[in-house]
């Protein structure tokens, strides 16, 4: 399998050991793979715009792994990760599921069946990057439109059955040429030829 030298596997264990042993089994596979000893250390380094998983020991002194998992998800961070864990009990391996985890392994675990998860984690990693990365850029056209603009696209989005020029205007008080323009501008500023597309961006 070919690796993908942009992406990036986090590691989070407080046991130098099993730290060390997963930094060079990933990099002798070919990945770039950071390692760290607590989740503080980590969080100081983390790169929200990398492609990447994260390996996460449960059983850390300064911040479990399902307390950073907390974290990131109440920071709106969205890195897959995998737990690993010396005594993993049911309830432990269900609440970090139920948050999204990859999944949940216990030591000793087999070198591939960790590589299996790894490699679904960075699958998924790339797709939410890429959606991310659509959402960022729509983001920024949506950010140029004026109020009134913002006004128009709102009606549209709030009423799809009322989109003609006249009941635009008729619900903002402004005359159909003035929607027009205003729509003219919006179809530019979003890089849509047509209300259709429009539409197909904003649902």
């Amino acid at each position: 399998m070919t690796v993908d030298a942009s992406q990036l596997i986090y590691i989070v264990d407080d046991d130098a050991d099993i730290r060390s042993s997963l930094l060079r089994a990933m990099r002798i596979r070919g990945y770039e793979a950071e390692g760290f000893a607590t989740a503080a250390e980590f969080l100081e380094s983390y790169d929200r715009d990398r492609i990447a998983c994260l390996i996460l020991d449960q059983g850390m002194p300064d911040m479990t792994g399902l307390e950073l998992q907390k974290h990131l998800t109440a920071n709106g961070y969205s890195t897959p990760i995998i737990f690993i864990t010396g005594h993993g009990g049911i309830p432990e391996s269900v609440q970090a599921m139920k948050g999204g985890a990859i999944d949940f392994l216990e030591k000793p675990f087999r070198q591939s069946e960790l590589m299996d998860c790894i490699h679904s984690a960075l699958s998924i990693a790339k797709s939410m990057h890429a959606d991310n990365r659509k959402t960022r850029a729509l983001q920024e056209r949506f950010s140029r439109l004026t109020p009134r603009e913002r006004e128009i696209v709102d009606h549209m989005i709030s009423r799809p059955s009322e989109v003609s020029s006249k009941e635009i205007g008729r619900h903002l008080n402004i005359s159909p040429r003035t929607v027009d323009n205003h729509r003219a501008r919006i179809l530019e500023k979003l890089g849509v030829c047509s209300v259709v597309e429009l539409m197909a961006l904003i649902r």
